[in-house]
């Protein structure tokens, strides 16, 4: 009977196991793998927006978006700063704990995570995003920022260019263009 119980309980934690490993490798192959950005990337990224923002004249209320966005930290950073914040994410764990970070940092309403593939997104609505890609999706996600975003529009780039656009400034492997 115990031999039942254990060899029950192993094949659950196999099972767990070769669900988490499976769902990985697709995020890996169709999107990034998650990686995090550090508490003074994410502040430096916010700084730039800011600094950017103040010498626009039409300042009216700025959505932004996080292309993969974790476990959340950039979105809450954005959501801090004033904007209207949003995420998306795959990775069903991940989302749920974006959600929760934003509940008990009471951004509800300011902040929100959606669980989809930004690859079938429309972002045209976004006046701001900002990605922390690979260097193998940066070229098609330029055609799909040159084709979707309006002009003005900002891009953060953490750590990996955009093939072809022209940064207008560069801080420590933080990258800003302005969609022309």
């Amino acid at each position: 009977m115990i031999f039942y119980f254990y060899f029950s309980i192993a094949v659950l934690i196999i099972l767990f196991f070769t669900s988490i490993i499976i769902y990985f490798g697709r995020a890996y192959i169709t999107g990034a793998p998650y990686a995090v950005s550090t508490q003074s990337k994410t502040k430096l990224i916010i700084s730039i927006l800011q600094d950017e923002i103040k010498t626009r004249k039409d300042k009216q209320k700025i959505k932004a978006v996080d292309l993969g966005s974790g476990d959340g930290r950039i979105v809450i950073a954005l959501a801090r700063a004033g904007f209207e914040a949003h995420g998306y994410e795959t990775n069903p764990y991940l989302v749920c704990l974006s959600r929760l970070r934003i509940w008990i940092a009471g951004l509800s309403g300011k902040a929100f995570i959606h669980q989809r593939n930004y690859w079938q997104e429309d972002l045209e609505k976004y006046d701001v995003l900002v990605c922390f890609g690979v260097f193998y999706m940066m070229e098609k996600l330029e055609r799909k920022l040159s084709e979707e975003l309006r002009p003005g529009s900002l891009v953060v780039s953490n750590y990996f260019k955009l093939p072809q656009w022209k940064e207008k400034l560069e801080k420590n492997k933080i990258f800003l263009y302005v969609r022309s």
